[in-house]
């Protein structure tokens, strides 16, 4: 990468962050277009949690891992402290894993 693309990366990068605090006061957006951003971020993140389950690289991430991730949604649709969500998650991720199931 060149110290130019790099230079406008970084720039734009900070801009995209300044902008919003620059003009919090001075862009009113309706209320239909807030909460279609909202969608769209909560939309983004469910896709990154199930890319990121399913998916490492371009394969198949094996069962150990969707596993984990199926027990933290339970652990959390119980009110599980988010401490033992995460220990859960991991410990049947590792024992599924050690028991031979990728």
């Amino acid at each position: 990468m060149t110290v130019a693309a790099l230079l406008v990366l970084a720039g734009g990068t900070y801009l995209m962050r300044l902008l919003p605090l620059v003009l919090h006061d001075r862009v009113a957006l309706s209320p239909r277009t807030v909460r279609l951003v909202e969608l769209g971020a909560v939309g983004l993140l469910v896709a990154l949690v199930a890319t990121g389950t399913w998916f490492e690289g371009a394969g198949f991430a094996g069962w150990a891992r969707p596993a984990g991730v199926a027990v933290a949604a339970g652990a959390l649709l119980l009110r599980v402290p988010f401490v033992l969500v995460v220990v859960l998650a991991a410990a049947t991720t590792a024992g599924l894993r050690l028991a031979g199931i990728a």
